[in-house]
């Protein structure tokens, strides 16, 4: 189970907090779960396990995060999917016929399963930890696509994500062309016109909307994708410890990234004079 998250300003409101006065797995010195986060994502982009990487982050929260038990839930929630598809006379050759896949499977996760976008609390970094996602039902459009992908893996629909600015979407590929579906939407269906709309709402009125804005990305930008939104809000909250987690992750992810590798070891020097 994944313990309830420190207030990351709480943390940091103690006047003359120092390094030892936080928990191991805050240090920085959470070697084995970033060990763990290495052997996953450290691969080819086709191996990596999505699921798996997703769960990962976040594990420093975590006395003991059950990546089994929420593995075994999303097949669950692939298998409540999969009976909705059959329902619907589209299972024998789902890919063959995703639309009516995807909606039946979107129904299930929104509809029934009540999965929906945080618009109260959107920066809360649990928003951001696919298994609290999995426990809450609710989250932001990375995590919910995340989540999507996941299950539309599992029930055979060919779906894909799209690092759309400022809003991740999913793609459902193998129709008359790609469905564009907004996970944090309740999974709706978005033509050029709600896309243009977007656009226009998350990168300023005036941007041009380009077919390369809708192409898929790779597991590693994804989970690349879901660090940097957290790099975010540790930053504006000043986490150092946390923001030391996501670092060595993004490093992990792009080992040849100097700008990362710089940033590491400046904060590495900053949390040791802490100490």
């Amino acid at each position: 189970m994944v313990t309830k998250l420190v207030p990351s300003v709480l943390l940091f409101d103690r006047p003359g907090a120092h390094l030892e006065d936080f928990p191991r797995r805050l240090r920085g010195v959470s070697q084995t779960a970033l060990d763990r986060f290495a052997d996953v994502v450290q691969r080819d982009d086709d191996r990596i396990e999505l699921d798996v990487a997703a769960l990962l982050i976040g594990e420093w929260e975590c006395d003991v995060l059950d990546v089994a038990g929420y593995r075994g839930r999303l097949d669950d929630i692939a298998a409540r999917a999969a009976s909705a598809i059959s329902a619907m006379d589209v299972a024998s050759e789902p890919a063959a016929r995703p639309w009516p896949a995807a909606r039946a499977m979107a129904a299930t996760l929104f509809g029934d399963l009540g999965f929906h976008g945080n618009t109260v609390e959107y920066y809360d970094p649990r928003n951001s930890f696919l298994g609290e996602v999995i426990d809450r039902r609710v989250g932001i459009p990375i995590t919910l696509s995340v989540l999507y992908l996941e299950i539309a893996r599992r029930v055979g629909i060919p779906a894909a994500g799209v690092g759309f600015p400022g809003h991740f979407l999913v793609r459902v590929d193998g129709g008359p062309a790609p469905l564009i579906v907004d996970a944090f939407d309740a999974g709706a269906e978005l033509g050029r016109p709600e896309l243009v709309t977007l656009l226009a709402r998350t990168a300023g009125p005036g941007t041009e909307l380009d077919d390369t804005m809708l192409e898929p990305v790779s597991k590693r930008a994804i989970l690349t994708r879901m660090l940097t939104n957290l790099a975010g809000i540790y930053g504006r909250v000043g986490d150092l410890h946390r923001s030391l987690e996501i670092l060595e992750r993004q490093s992990l992810l792009d080992p040849e990234n100097g700008r990362i590798g710089v940033a590491l070891d400046a904060l590495r020097r900053r949390l040791a004079a802490l100490n």
